[in-house]
């Protein structure tokens, strides 16, 4: 099966005046245009090529690399504003279309906007829309606290910034964990820090060196940043009070400490602990 906006391995078929016609293992046929024919070619070797509908909204093959391809993100500037809708660039000849009704706000000619890219399934055409909340869904989650995850920035909130995160679901990052400029679109790895009861998201961007200490030293060191370098707790707290606070046993948390203390993360004191910095 050809897949229209994506990358497909296919095989020269045949060659005509209008190009070369390629084929998948079923037989389906696609052509690719002389403009992207390559100087040299044998029939049945395979080449790999982007499919989208052309303008005459017929399946068509080039070898141009879009910015974007079927159910993926991007930030895509827009070229012009008609009475139908939005055209973006995405880097091939037939330009990207965004009708109204995929606007999270009306786009202008000359804006870059951070959208997703789907295949209509009425049309059969690709479309953009930048209401990226609406492929997003946190009602079952794929990842949990502590995982490495991949990160789009999203759009800007008063408590911080929204990120997708592995292009599945929806997360934040509070302004007190944002320490570098963040600007839409940009991609970076994150930390789950915090998967709250109704599956919200709290995502760090500075943790991710935490990954190789034991699971319970990780719980401290999260448990610290989230309290400002300090928590009153230390190696002669009560097994209830560490309980309640960080749910480990206190010969866990001993264990967890003395880690910490070896590699000069943490600096324990009569009061508690405190994160050095």
């Amino acid at each position: 099966m050809i897949r229209i906006g994506d990358y497909n391995t296919l095989e020269i078929l045949r060659e005509s005046e209008q190009g070369l016609y390629l084929a998948d293992t079923d037989g389906n046929e696609v052509l690719l245009p002389n403009r992207y024919v390559p100087k040299e070619f044998k029939i049945w070797e395979k080449i790999e090529v982007f499919v989208y509908l052309d303008n005459e909204e017929r399946n068509v093959a080039v070898t141009d690399q879009p910015y974007v391809k079927v159910n993926d993100f991007a930030v895509l500037r827009c070229n012009q504003v008609t009475e139908h809708g939005a055209f973006l660039d995405w880097g091939l000849v037939k330009e990207l279309f965004c009708p109204f009704r995929e606007m999270a706000f009306k786009m202008k000619a000359g804006g870059w906007y951070l959208i997703y890219c789907y295949l209509d399934e009425v049309t059969g055409r690709l479309v953009a829309s930048s209401k990226t909340n609406r492929f997003l869904d946190n009602k079952e989650l794929s990842v949990k606290q502590f995982d490495e995850v991949d990160l789009i920035v999203s759009h800007p909130s008063d408590i911080g910034m929204n990120v997708i995160v592995n292009k599945e679901h929806l997360g934040l990052i509070f302004k007190d964990d944002i320490y570098q400029d963040l600007s839409v679109g940009d991609r970076m790895k994150g930390i789950i820090k915090k998967v709250r009861p109704d599956n919200k998201l709290d995502i760090s961007l500075g943790q991710i060196g935490y990954r190789n200490i034991e699971p319970n030293a990780e719980v401290i060191m999260h448990e610290l940043h989230d309290n400002s370098g300090f928590m009153n707790l230390t190696d002669k707290s009560s097994p209830e009070a560490i309980k309640d606070r960080l749910q480990m046993s206190k010969k866990n948390f001993k264990k967890a400490l003395g880690s910490l203390y070896k590699q000069r993360l943490i600096e324990i004191k009569a009061d508690g602990i405190y994160l050095i910095q």
